[in-house]
């Protein structure tokens, strides 16, 4: 293969590649220490609100829920039904709503769990007579109502109640922290990429490691066995995990990054409480199935 000669006297009007502009790193650490500090605070923001509606008792923290439920099911249909608003994001929100009203109205009753359950078949059928999922329509009832049921009745009816909560709480906010900040901190292999490419094996065992340690800490300070609410913390941790994964998921499916932007440097409603989601009913089932004690002994 011949090569053209180069013509003499020709002007070689290639320009070489810049260096990468110094500034560009710089503004990537501002726009990182700008989502860490608006993630700090709005989470200590909704953290305080929590505990203040929890310990303000158990009418007011039922409120809270439906609140957040209502916003939370906008978000779920809004990925699932479309961008439009659809009646199916009614009948999930009113079922919701009306369970919660019902367990505190008339604790230790079971048909609140029947009004969610007929707020799925109402938005499934909906949904089928639109041309949509019904399968994903129907289930945003039980998804984000059974766990809202279950907070709930941990609260009025376990040992305890507030405390029991606050450790639930404390469990998933440092199971989230730890993840996030592990994660960025130490990076390596990507968890499961084809659902979710920014989360890591160590932000995974961060995400295990300091709630263990904190829920443990927790309950020390309260009386209780250590050791025991490691070993609770962890387990916690894995059904936190398991929920931020299954949103996940759904989001690739739908593709969509963000559930929302209600909420700054968290994304929507459901990027903030999909952990939760899957703890409150686990949590409910040890103590309310298998009578576990999650303080452990202590009696605050």
């Amino acid at each position: 293969m011949s090569v053209a000669p180069r013509t003499a006297g020709a002007v070689n009007l290639q320009v070489p590649a810049e260096p990468p502009a110094r500034h560009d790193t710089a503004m990537g650490a501002r726009q990182l220490a700008q989502d860490w500090s608006a993630r700090a605070f709005f989470g200590a923001l909704l953290a305080g609100i929590a505990i203040a509606a929890n310990f303000a008792g158990g009418f007011y923290f039922a409120a809270l829920l439906a609140v957040v439920a209502v916003a939370a099911a906008r978000e779920w249909h809004r990925m699932v039904s479309g961008p439009r608003f659809a009646l199916e994001t009614v009948f999930t929100a009113v079922s919701i709503a009306g369970a919660l009203a019902a367990i505190i109205a008339m604790p230790h009753a079971w048909w609140p769990f029947l009004v969610l359950a007929a707020g799925g078949i109402l938005a499934a059928l909906t949904s089928y007579w639109r041309g949509t999922s019904p399968v994903w329509s129907g289930g945003g009832a039980l998804y984000i109502g059974l766990p809202a049921l279950c907070l709930a009745i941990l609260r009025m009816d376990a040992a305890h109640g507030a405390w029991v909560l606050i450790g639930l709480l404390v469990a998933v906010w440092t199971a989230d922290t730890g993840a996030f900040v592990w994660g960025r901190i130490l990076g390596g292999p990507r968890l499961v990429p084809v659902l979710s490419p920014n989360k890591t094996w160590s932000g995974f065992l961060g995400g295990i490691v300091l709630p263990a340690a904190a829920l443990s800490l927790y309950v020390v300070y309260l009386g209780g066995n250590g050791w025991k609410a490691a070993l609770l913390g962890g387990c916690l941790a894995l059904a936190g995990h398991s929920g931020d994964l299954f949103e996940s998921w759904v989001k690739r499916r739908v593709g969509r990054k963000n559930s929302g932007s209600l909420i700054p440097g968290h994304g929507g409603v459901l990027d903030r409480i999909d952990s939760i989601l899957f703890v409150a009913p686990l949590a409910a089932a040890l103590v309310f199935l298998f009578g576990l004690d999650p303080l452990f002994g202590a009696h605050p």
